[in-house]
């Protein structure tokens, strides 16, 4: 996996100005993105890998909207799910969250039980954090490896001076996570 230098400099496509305005954008949402893995979610983390700064956060499982149909969205409350785990995935060198990736992750217990995945993470819209995520069904609390795969995303990409990035999967390990399992 090749790590590219972040975007820094003016291009064609970007003055200056932009990469600035690109950035605030980015720390402000890195600063939503550590509130919620620090201080809301049960546990989180985050890390850089390749293009990416990819984080977590893990929280009991929770009901959803889902749509029905057109016009149509009904609330769902988990079935037999006792966790919800939510991915980030934002660009290394402005910090903002990247749209349109297929993510996939696994649990794998610290105590040698059955790994659980690996499972499809979609976006998740959230009214403070937009962010991929799902509710799964583990065996309980305790330590798990999570496991997240990025597949290079099919979006083309502006700017020749700035726009050479995520063309390589990423895997990212986070070890030793603890999991408190159950519903909101």
């Amino acid at each position: 996996m090749r790590t590219r230098t972040p975007p820094t400099k003016p291009s064609d496509e970007a003055d200056r100005k932009q990469l600035d305005m690109a950035r605030a954008e980015g720390d402000a949402y890195q600063a939503s993105l550590r509130y919620m893995a620090e201080e809301v979610a049960d546990s989180g983390g985050t890390q850089r890998a390749g293009d990416y700064i990819v984080g977590y956060a893990q929280e009991r499982a929770e009901g959803m909207y889902m749509l029905k149909s057109e016009g149509e969205l009904e609330w769902t409350e988990p079935d037999t799910e006792n966790c919800h785990i939510e991915i980030s995935v934002s660009d290394a060198g402005d910090h903002r969250f990247i749209p349109y990736l297929k993510i996939k992750a696994s649990l794998k217990p610290a105590d040698g039980g059955r790994k659980i995945g690996p499972f499809e993470v979609p976006f998740l819209w959230h009214p403070g954090l937009y962010h991929y995520g799902r509710n799964i069904k583990v065996p309980g609390d305790g330590k798990y490896t999570l496991t997240v795969t990025i597949k290079p995303p099919a979006f083309m990409r502006h700017d020749k001076t700035n726009g050479l990035r995520y063309a390589d999967t990423v895997e990212v390990e986070f070890r030793d996570i603890m999991i408190k399992s159950g519903k909101e």
